[in-house]
């Protein structure tokens, strides 16, 4: 989720403000030999493909901060987001897929950069490879597991995203429906709002505004890089020399890239991208086959769709648009994905299978279910009922418009699981999917579609 304010640092660069501008920033760069004696990668493609990780590195955010934003506890030291930012060779589209945090990965044999031991390749979840063998290891999986060849790594924290935004004057955000999260402490009326650096820091972190959990915090992440992105490029504020400076010092003072992404390589991009916006900009995440993967000793992880997910990532290998797999159906839309949305089928009736029936209906829709529905304690329900914890309010509307006629009842404590108790009048699952989906081939979005209108 930092890691999007890395990607501003290229589209200042298109205010086309001189070298000079950028001389000795360089060195304000922490270095990282992220690809240091890697053998038989993936071959390279067109285009650039940049690796943007954000860790949760706190150190130097102050005690008050810490506690107006949340921001205590210890930091894991491993990646909290991670994204392959695809720069095309003609240097017009971007092109930026979110890999879950918790993704099944499967390293390769490595040094353990902690103990120095020597590791066979073994599973475990995505962001856990930066603290087992640092960048190497996070950039050799994800290669092992995409295919793409990675040509710059590049790291930010909290610190270089709250200077940024803040430095930037805020960036706009626009909600629907209200977003509340304890833990991050984000508290948003719907309507549009421009916030600030701790703002946008809660904003890209929470996880618990409804079920939605990592993918729907991943879909809040990409919409606001499209925010910032606007903002960077149509503000004016870059044309300005000393605001430039600012900018580039507030995030470069943050970052750690590989050894050869400089000042030179920035300034080249940037030319090359004067004309970027938006909707030159579109975003993904990487197609979830699985969820709640158990594996020994790892717990829970998210398997990617096999066949998805490759369609996906030769289209970055070849330097194609994603919106080319985009499709429409005939499905209600609704704000939250199926995907995103766990459920536990209750049969209410005496009708011996229904239960099964309505689970696996909504699975094929899309819906996590348990896979095992219950019986009801009462078996006379008439109309069937979505019963939901009032913190998942969005995702039980999305549920009860895939139930034609059923009825919504909140139950406090119910958690983020919702529930089902089908009724005598339950006739179908209707297909739904949501207006700015978080996974799957169709739910690619441009830019210029998520941004405040």
């Amino acid at each position: 989720m930092r890691a999007v304010t890395t990607l501003s640092v290229v589209v200042l660069a298109s205010a086309g403000i001189g070298h000079a501008v950028l001389t000795g920033l360089d060195a304000d760069i922490a270095r990282v030999d992220a690809f240091k004696d890697m053998k038989n990668r993936p071959r390279a493609g067109h285009g650039m493909n940049v690796l943007l990780v954000g860790t949760d590195g706190r150190d130097r955010i102050s005690a008050a901060e810490r506690r107006e934003f949340r921001l205590g506890g210890a930091p894991c030291h491993c990646t909290d987001t991670i994204m392959i930012v695809h720069i095309s060779a003609d240097r017009e589209r971007a092109s930026v897929v979110s890999l879950p945090r918790d993704s099944y990965a499967m390293t390769p044999a490595h040094v353990d950069g902690t103990t120095g031991e020597r590791h066979r390749g073994h599973p475990m979840k995505l962001n856990a490879a930066y603290a087992e063998g640092g960048p190497q290891l996070t950039v050799r999986t994800v290669e092992a597991m995409t295919r793409v060849k990675i040509d710059h790594y590049l790291e930010v924290d909290f610190t270089s995203f709250m200077k940024t935004v803040d430095v930037l004057g805020g960036v706009k955000v626009c909600t629907a429906e209200p977003l509340k999260d304890s833990y991050t402490g984000l508290d948003l009326p719907a309507g549009t709002h421009a916030l600030n650096g701790g703002e946008a820091l809660q904003y890209v972190r929470a996880r618990h505004v409804d079920g939605a959990s990592d993918l729907g915090r991943m879909q809040r992440q990409q919409r606001f890089l499209a925010a910032l992105v606007e903002r960077a490029t149509s503000s004016g504020l870059l044309l300005n020399p000393i605001k430039f400076r600012d900018v580039t010092r507030a995030v470069l003072g943050s970052v750690r890239a590989d050894k050869g992404f400089g000042t030179d390589e920035l300034l080249a991009l940037g030319r090359a991208m004067r004309n970027f916006s938006p909707s030159s900009s579109e975003f993904t995440t990487v197609p979830i086959g699985q969820m709640g993967h158990v594996v020994e000793g790892v717990g829970s992880t998210l398997k990617w769709d096999p066949a998805k997910s490759s369609r996906l990532f030769a289209a970055l290998r070849e330097d194609k648009p994603l919106t080319v797999h985009r499709h429409r159906n005939e499905a209600v839309t609704v704000d939250v994905a199926p995907q995103q949305i766990r459920v536990q089928v209750e049969n209410g009736t005496a009708t011996e299978g229904l239960g099964k029936r309505v689970d696996a209906a909504l699975a094929a829709t899309g819906f996590r279910t348990s896979r095992a529905p219950l019986n009801a304690a009462q078996r006379t329900v008439k109309r069937t009922v979505v019963a939901y914890d009032p913190g998942w309010d969005r995702s039980a509307k999305s549920l009860a418009a895939a139930l034609p006629g059923s009825r919504l009842r909140a139950v406090k404590g119910l958690g983020p699981t919702l529930k089902v108790i089908a009724g005598t009048d339950f006739e179908r699952v209707r297909k739904v999917r949501a207006v700015n989906p978080a996974q799957g081939e169709s739910g690619v979005v441009r830019g210029d579609e998520v941004v405040c209108k």
